[in-house]
């Protein structure tokens, strides 16, 4: 795995976006957050279900991962405003907003997320596939997706919302991008629709997990030990608002042997190929249990 993570940084850093202008630090802005680093979790996603099923089409595939780090990039720069977290941290290094100023932070962010299309648009894939992975990215990376759980989680900020939709808000804006991740890997190389829906439904589940997982990491970590803002979800609808933090680690605990449950599920190709990159992040909470 580490061969291929370290590919796709290559791919990444021989690949940023570039404006054709005479603005001073638009270009090294649109750049920033993605040099930042990051655990690239979602194209790294994408890339081991094609690793699994066809190796050669990973040279590809890497414009696709591109575009799914871009997507997710422009949401946490966005995600950092002043309007929603304002957050001062993010990957380890000072928000966009903070370092520059906010309209800068938006147009980048808005910048990455046409970008994104504009890479899967120009991907050397059939275009009967490239159809599908646009369609699957805007979705979930969309309206259906991210943005209205987004919304919601913005909406309701400072009003409890109950154990149901508290999920909804969370499969919407976070899991739903690491789920089509997983499907536009599928879509890639062609699997059966079945495997493709149970892929997608894995990922909704790592998700909602990472989510639990980040909300409780938010509680103990500080800023500094986790590379972005934390202790800044006082008002926000997270679980270790509404459960607790003892049955925040519980609902991980659940869910973290479900997905381990659903990986040894998946044919061996599959399974090995996942398995190297979810391994470290499925039980990364339990270091918290007493």
């Amino acid at each position: 795995m580490n061969e291929l993570l370290e590919k796709f940084e290559n791919y990444l850093l021989e690949n940023l976006p570039k404006s054709k202008t005479f603005h001073p630090h638009f270009e090294t802005a649109l750049q920033d957050m993605l040099k930042a680093g990051g655990k690239r979790f979602r194209p790294m996603l994408l890339l081991s279900i094609v690793k699994s099923k066809n190796p050669l089409l990973i040279e590809n595939s890497l414009k696709v991962a591109l575009a799914i780090e871009f997507l997710h990039t422009y949401s946490l720069i966005h995600d950092d405003l002043p309007s929603m977290d304002n957050a001062d941290l993010r990957r380890g290094f000072t928000t966009l907003h903070k370092k520059y100023d906010e309209v800068t932070a938006i147009l980048v962010g808005d910048a990455l997320n046409t970008e994104s299309f504009n890479l899967l648009a120009n991907a050397a894939l059939h275009n009967d596939i490239k159809i599908e992975l646009i369609k699957l990215l805007s979705s979930d990376g969309g309206i259906d997706g991210m943005i209205i759980g987004q919304a919601i989680d913005c909406h309701f900020e400072k009003q409890k919302l109950e154990l149901e939709k508290l999920e909804f808000l969370h499969l919407h804006k976070t899991a739903k991008l690491i789920a089509t991740s997983l499907k536009m890997g599928a879509t890639i190389v062609e699997l059966e629709d079945e495997l493709k829906d149970k892929l997608y439904s894995f990922g909704l589940d790592i998700g909602l997990l990472f989510q639990i997982q980040d909300d409780i990491i938010d509680e103990l970590e500080s800023s500094e030990t986790a590379g972005k803002t934390t202790q800044n979800d006082s008002f926000k609808n997270s679980f270790v608002n509404l459960l607790g933090l003892e049955e925040a680690k519980k609902s991980a605990d659940i869910l973290a042997q479900k997905c381990i449950e659903t990986l040894n599920s998946f044919d061996i190709d599959i399974k090995n190929s996942l398995e190297e990159l979810l391994l470290n992040y499925i039980n990364r909470h339990k270091k918290y249990n007493s």
